[in-house]
């Protein structure tokens, strides 16, 4: 278990040190991979390695609490998409577009990140997907989604358009374009 996990609320500074902890190992991984050196981390998080290791005691602490956070924002952003009362392609829409504008700060295993080894994100992940398939179910029955599709489809989909990079307006609206697309071929006839 993380250090972060205490019943205490942490210093201010340390606070501060989790959180460049965290945003520097994010950029980290999404540019060398989940093999990046500690080191790289806490020098670009502009700490000590004792610092990340206060925080992260191991590799495995730091990459399963980077994937448990962004499995808790996929999981918040369904609920969201699901719980708008639009149709179940627009849901999808939203959900899919929240993942694109979150692209560079997800550690997902879909986007290069490791697969989940705790269980309580492998709960999340299933979380996601039952969601994703009432979404679906709710498609079905409205009459925006005919085709066959699961939610592991989907969110497949959705962490290709959101693959970590650069945003640009140009990239962000080929994004939304072939969404848009993807969205259509949903609700064409067989």
């Amino acid at each position: 278990m993380v250090a972060h996990d205490s019943l205490r609320e942490p210093r201010s500074d340390a606070a501060r040190n989790h959180q460049a902890l965290v945003r520097a190992a994010t950029a980290a991984l999404h540019r060398e991979g989940p093999r990046v050196p500690m080191a790289t981390i806490a020098a670009d998080a502009g700490v000590g390695i004792g610092t990340l290791y206060r925080h992260f005691p191991t590799r495995e602490d730091l990459l399963g609490y980077l994937t448990h956070t962004s499995f808790e924002q996929v999981l918040a952003n369904a609920r969201a998409a699901a719980d708008d009362g639009t149709t179940g392609a627009e849901a999808l829409r939203q959900f899919i577009e929240a993942a694109i504008s979150q692209r560079n700060e997800l550690v997902l295993p879909l986007h290069g990140g490791p697969s989940p080894t705790w269980d309580r994100t492998r709960l999340l992940r299933e979380e996601v997907h039952g969601i994703i398939q009432q979404i679906i179910d709710r498609g079905r029955t409205d009459g925006t989604i005919t085709r066959d599709v699961t939610p592991q489809d989907v969110v497949t989909f959705g962490a290709l358009l959101a693959q970590p990079r650069r945003s640009g307006p140009a990239w962000d609206a080929t994004c939304r374009r072939l969404l848009g697309t993807y969205l259509a071929g949903l609700s064409s006839p067989r």
